[in-house]
């Protein structure tokens, strides 16, 4: 169950069209399932408002499978699998061909991100747009897991690649987009310097993603992480080396942060705040 399938049906018992003990057995339902190999967790979209994410790496493709048909059997709309090379991909597929659980889903390998998408993409309730900026086309596989991540949570994504500053006037090509994107992934490796440009560039948050491409004293990606950490433009932050999925996590996260509400507003509420 997702988080928007328990609005629904707090909804459905508000207006009397479900009991209110038909409503505590959906709820109620195991939180998740022991296959042996994993224990799905059923209600963490109800938790968090992001349903389980599958971490490929390390699984099989019938683990895999396995895991993600008991996520699809208990409620869950879109399930999205990373760090899936393409043979494991392809296998996870011809599993997932005569599986009942499957039928009519679409299913996609994305093979630049190394993901797989199960029920295609969400509709974008995002609050703005989240730009996904990629210094170099070496650094794609890092952007893409980035950009396919948000847009799994509802986000809009607008990519923004080879706009490293190296050559610095493609990314000044593009900055009416940055400066109204919601939050900015930077994506980068070599020297990491493209983060605090966008940074000096833009007012909301950007999040840094260092990867490790470069040569010798890169140190796979240390380099470019030490250089984002010591980042002097404010409102910048930064995730592990070459984890796009966790960029593109918390810009969907930031991408749905409502409005504050306006003095205005706050003040025509009554005081309901404990006296001291």
């Amino acid at each position: 169950m997702e988080r928007e399938d328990l609005r629904v049906l707090f909804e459905r018992v508000a207006t009397g069209n479900l009991s209110v003990d038909d409503a505590v057995v959906q709820v109620s339902t195991s939180s998740f399932v022991d296959l042996g190999y994993a224990k799905p967790d059923f209600q963490r979209g109800i938790r968090t408002g992001v349903s389980e994410v599958i971490y490929g790496a390390g699984k099989t493709s019938a683990q895999i499978v396995g895991i993600a048909s008991s996520l699809i059997g208990a409620g869950q709309r879109h399930v999205l699998v990373t760090r899936v090379e393409t043979s494991k991909a392809m296998e996870c597929m011809q599993h997932m061909e005569g599986d009942a659980t499957f039928a009519g889903l679409e299913v996609r390998h994305h093979e630049d991100a190394r993901m797989l998408t199960i029920g295609g993409t969400p509709r974008c309730d995002g609050c703005g747009i989240v730009v996904v900026a990629c210094a170099g086309t070496s650094d794609l596989y890092c952007a893409e897991e980035a950009a396919i991540t948000a847009r799994m949570m509802g986000s809009e994504v607008y990519r923004m690649y080879d706009v490293g500053v190296a050559g610095i006037h493609r990314l000044l090509a593009h900055v009416d987009v940055l400066q109204k994107a919601s939050v900015i992934v930077a994506v980068a490796g070599m020297e990491g310097a493209l983060a605090s440009v966008i940074g000096g560039l833009c007012a909301c948050p950007v999040i840094a993603c260092p990867t490790s491409v470069g040569y010798g004293a890169s140190l796979g990606g240390i380099s470019a992480l030490l250089a984002m950490l010591n980042s002097c433009s404010s409102g910048t932050s930064v995730v592990n080396i070459d984890n796009g999925f966790g960029a593109g996590y918390q810009a969907a996260l930031i991408d749905h942060v409502r409005p504050a509400r306006t003095d205005r507003e706050l003040s025509d509420e009554e005081d309901t705040s404990p006296s001291v």
